[in-house]
């Protein structure tokens, strides 16, 4: 089905969903584009009479389209939007009394900085701003959700430092849940977008071993929001560098006219004593890069696979 079908597809599904909508009581979305095309409908208290409707799913704007980086980002100089859209895209670490050099429109509905990051108290934040081109066909928000859902091949980035390949990643898995912490395997990929879905994580790192990860994914009307925090203590040897909770990651993905772009903001709380004796800036952007070499990856994987077809609604 190609991309006008599919857009028209979801413009009827727009208009009409109220419409089977209203006998049955469904409960408050969680953000305003599913507000728009959902009502509770009256109920009494006997709960076998309640039904939840199925969730919307997203795949861009049926209204308005993609977007494109000077909608979000209008502030960027040509300097800075050269940089945006090469290979490494724009990094800049810095830490509590500075700020970002790139901030979105106040209407584009992204506001990592202070809605996720500040939130820490970080001492040490790095922001990255990269589009990555289409190639053979425009893709658009199943792609992106699909090719994040392939934890396991984190472990197979490397990157050349002094000549020397390496993997920080050893080992990169999901889990059960943060108590039941099993091992499980990646799911196939999906049909569907949920609106929200909890996964945690295991990282081994070459230096630091285990890191414990939650993340908490949103989909939202243009893009998908991947927060992430460290939901156990981070040691080394015997020391603990880093109590749960104060590590913080944000990645927003949007499909956009120029390709897909990947906006993350990330921070991390760490004692004086321990900045003092190393330099982080450069081990934090090590694994930012391999984060992106890995999105960029399976975003060129969901490129090269067919069409995946739209399922506007979840059974």
């Amino acid at each position: 089905m190609d991309r006008a079908k599919k857009t028209f597809f979801l413009r009827v599904s727009f208009i009409f969903f109220p419409v089977f909508l209203s006998p049955i009581y469904a409960e408050a979305p969680q953000d305003k584009a599913a507000s728009m095309i959902a009502d509770e409908a009256p109920y009494d208290n006997d709960s076998s009479r309640i039904y939840e409707a199925p969730s919307l799913v997203y795949e861009v704007n049926p209204f308005t389209g993609l977007r494109s980086i000077d909608e979000l980002f209008p502030g960027l100089s040509p300097n800075l939007k050269k940089i945006v859209m090469s290979p490494s895209g724009l990094k800049h670490s810095f830490e509590e009394d500075g700020f970002p050099i790139v901030y979105p429109a106040g209407n584009s509905g992204i506001n990592l900085y202070n809605d996720y990051i500040l939130k820490k108290n970080p001492s040490h934040i790095i922001e990255a701003l990269i589009v990555i081109p289409y190639k053979t066909r425009e893709l658009d928000m199943l792609d992106v959700y699909n090719a994040l859902g392939r934890i396991q091949k984190i472990k197979e980035q490397s990157i050349t430092i002094r000549n020397n390949n390496m993997n920080f990643f050893k080992d990169a898995t999901r889990l059960e849940s943060a108590k039941r912490r099993r091992p499980i395997p990646d799911p196939s990929p999906a049909y569907l977008l949920p609106v929200s879905e909890t996964i945690f994580l295991r990282f081994t790192d070459m230096y630091i071993g285990d890191f414990f990860i939650q993340g908490d994914i949103k989909i939202s009307l243009y893009g998908i929001t991947y927060s992430m925090t460290n939901f156990r203590d981070v040691n080394f040897s015997i020391f603990r560098i880093m109590k749960a909770q104060r590590f913080s990651a944000v990645i927003y993905l949007e499909p956009v006219r120029e390709g897909v772009l990947i906006y993350c903001m990330s921070g991390l709380y760490l004692p004086g004593f321990i900045v003092s004796r190393m330099n982080l800036t450069p081990n934090i952007n090590v694994r930012i890069t391999l984060l992106i070499n890995w999105i960029t990856e399976g975003l060129r994987i969901q490129e090269n696979r067919k069409e995946t077809p739209v399922i506007p609604f979840r059974d």
